[in-house]
């Protein structure tokens, strides 16, 4: 049984570092399914410099970086790894299970990817938000992603696949693409598109004591940029030798270490368990847990981007819902209001308000009950890098 303890998680990790001969520094980004999914970002980098420096004391010239995400900001692997090459004469990458997009990128300036058996690495081709244009404020809709390789592709068919060679035909059908995207959006496309490049190779050149000749090192971007065709694709450590990368297997004790290690935190995570909220009883509450997006941990502390997941309900009300309440109050048939005291008076108006008042609070009350819910407004709050105690 997995150990979801600070002291349990630390023991295995010393036991990684003395089998390696390194310092291990981990790293991991929530996909919990029902869940706002987290993200390698630059946020990270500031905690984990904190960590670093620590483990860069014990003079130990290896760093270990564990990784588990499905990805995140490409402005995030280089200094990442900069960051890293500063403290450590040698910076490799353990890839226990899921290591995708920006996650990918990070490995490819490792001077060695150490992949286990179930270890999957991912297409390194960016998304992108559609800029809108010309929309007003009633107009805007979700936010459109784009697939930068998408776009690329599209144009590589009308001369590969569709021959269009006639210039006039070509710019046709890219006017058609222009007007569908906008010209920001494509213009943020062509410098995606150029920037993924540039930081992969300059990654892949980081690495230590190693040439890379650089015909492979086309090889390994054109694979990862743009043969895989499908963002979602998986990477095995057999593809990812294939293709060139320095890929390492663990012994099979080392395979179970990395993988128990890797089981404390999908248990802390709660990786394989839904945050389902939909049975949840809202008529008395909104449904509220704490909850990890991200975890950075090493021998230093332990340091996560927690808050408080909150969904509120959204109720179908009755359209043009109007409470026209007439409550009439009986007083003694011989008892004349007008010639009560004034003090008197008001007393009574104001109790015939309040009691309109909390009859019409009582019966909204109970349509938003009885109300059926027509969606969820999901959000985190009090959400931030802080170092977490007694987990």
């Amino acid at each position: 049984m997995t150990s979801t303890t600070r002291e349990g998680r630390l023991e295995k990790i010393k036991k990684i570092q003395e089998s390696r001969g390194s310092k291990v520094l981990i790293y991991l980004t929530s996909d919990r399914p029902g869940f706002i999914a987290g993200q390698i970002g630059t946020d990270s980098i500031r905690p984990m410099f904190d960590h670093i420096r620590f483990l860069a004391n014990s003079k130990v010239d290896k760093l270990d970086l564990l990784l588990y995400s499905r990805g995140g900001s490409v402005e995030t692997p280089w200094p990442l790894i900069n960051m890293c090459r500063e403290f450590f004469k040698k910076v490799n990458v353990i890839i226990p299970y899921r290591a995708h997009s920006a996650t990918t990128l990070i490995a490819l300036g490792a001077d060695e990817i150490l992949m286990s058996k179930k270890a999957e690495m991912g297409p390194i081709d960016p998304m992108l938000t559609k800029i809108p244009t010309g929309e007003s404020q009633n107009q805007r809709t979700q936010p459109e992603v784009v697939n930068v390789e998408d776009v690329m592709a599209y144009i590589s068919f009308l001369k590969d696949k569709a021959g269009l060679s006639d210039q006039s035909a070509l710019s046709q059908s890219v006017g058609i693409l222009a007007e569908k995207l906008g010209p920001l959006t494509l213009g943020s496309i062509y410098r995606e598109h150029s920037h993924i490049r540039l930081i992969a190779r300059k990654l892949l050149l980081s690495h230590e004591g190693l040439a890379i000749e650089e015909h492979k090192i086309n090889t390994i971007i054109e694979n990862l940029a743009e043969k895989m065709f499908f963002h979602g694709h998986a990477i095995s450590r057999k593809e990812a030798t294939e293709i060139g990368l320095p890929v390492k297997y663990p012994d099979d004790q080392l395979e179970t270490d990395i993988w128990d290690l890797f089981e404390s935190y999908e248990d802390l995570l709660k990786l394989n368990i839904p945050l389902d909220f939909i049975g949840h009883d809202f008529s008395k509450s909104d449904f509220t847990e704490e909850v990890i997006i991200a975890l950075i941990e090493s021998e230093y502390c332990t340091t996560g981007f927690k808050g408080t997941f909150r969904s509120k309900a959204i109720k179908q009300m009755p359209p043009q819902l109007n409470l026209n309440l007439n409550l009439n109050l009986q007083l003694p048939p011989n008892l004349q209001t007008d010639q009560l005291p004034q003090a008197i008076q008001q007393l009574l108006q104001k109790m015939l308000q309040d009691l309109q008042k909390n009859a019409q609070s009582i019966i909204t009350e109970e349509l938003n009950k009885q109300a059926p819910i027509s969606g969820y407004k999901p959000t985190l709050e009090h959400a931030y890098w802080k170092k977490i105690e007694g987990d």
